[in-house]
């Protein structure tokens, strides 16, 4: 979606409103840098246990708009929880330009399409909503159809909260924002309230869009959320055997 050159949206609203926009974002928008972010994910502590399966479904900021694969949420997340001894798999089923109702349209079929059952899914959407103007209603709605299918399947969840900016109104804002919450409890989900906290407000962490984190920004998020992620995976009562 363009934005006028007039608009008097700040960079932190911006990154509220149209994060995970993807499809419609600058095709030059480069790609940032990790140096300084790097060190979080370093392998400290041996890998063991048995291989632990996580599906990150969302949109572009799951997708790695802007950046090299390598340096995506889904695969700088493996990485973190590596270094932690966790024997990870992150499949990234993050497709930019991803609203919510996209997503369920395509939520059963990820799910069949993984040849193992899932440890946990970590469910991110809501932004390109925003962008698009539609309601909290219909956001609550799909995201509800997600986890409920989660819930059938016996497979955890990690729901990655957005919020909405102050211009869109109180009342939408209220709705939007307690959406996240309201269903974490719901279904017992694990939750992050809001996706974008730990760099919302910087803006040198965002590619040139405004709107996409760099490769930096992608460490900060990692290093801000992959604790909730330890967290939200289920028990291991398997003996620990180091991985190959």
């Amino acid at each position: 979606m363009h934005i006028s050159t007039s608009s008097k949206l700040l960079i932190p609203a911006l990154a509220l409103v149209l994060a995970a926009c993807g499809a419609d974002a600058p095709a030059d928008a480069p790609s940032g840098a990790a140096e300084s972010g790097g060190d979080i994910v370093e392998a400290t502590i041996p890998v063991s246990g048995p291989e632990r399966h996580i599906v990150a479904f969302g949109n572009s900021l799951f997708a790695g708009y802007g950046v090299d694969e390598d340096a995506s949420y889904p695969s700088r997340l493996q990485a973190a929880l590596r270094a932690r001894g966790v024997n990870a798999d992150v499949a990234n089923a993050g497709v930019s330009g991803d609203t919510t109702a996209a997503g369920l349209q395509r939520f059963e079929f990820t799910l069949d399409a993984q040849e193992e059952k899932p440890d946990l899914v970590i469910v991110e959407l809501g932004g390109n909503d925003l962008l698009r103007g539609l309601s909290p209603q219909e956001t609550r709605s799909n995201l509800d159809a997600m986890l409920a299918e989660l819930q059938e399947r016996d497979i955890p969840a990690l729901l990655m909260g957005m919020r909405a900016p102050p211009n869109y109104g109180p009342e939408f804002q209220r709705e939007f924002d307690q959406l996240y919450g309201d269903l974490a409890e719901k279904y017992d989900a694990a939750l992050v309230p809001f996706f974008l906290e730990s760099i919302y407000q910087r803006p040198e962490l965002f590619q040139s869009d405004r709107i996409h984190p760099t490769e930096e920004g992608i460490e900060e998020l990692v290093g801000a959320t992959v604790e909730t992620v330890v967290g939200a995976l289920p028990e291991d009562d398997a003996p620990d055997e180091p991985a190959e």
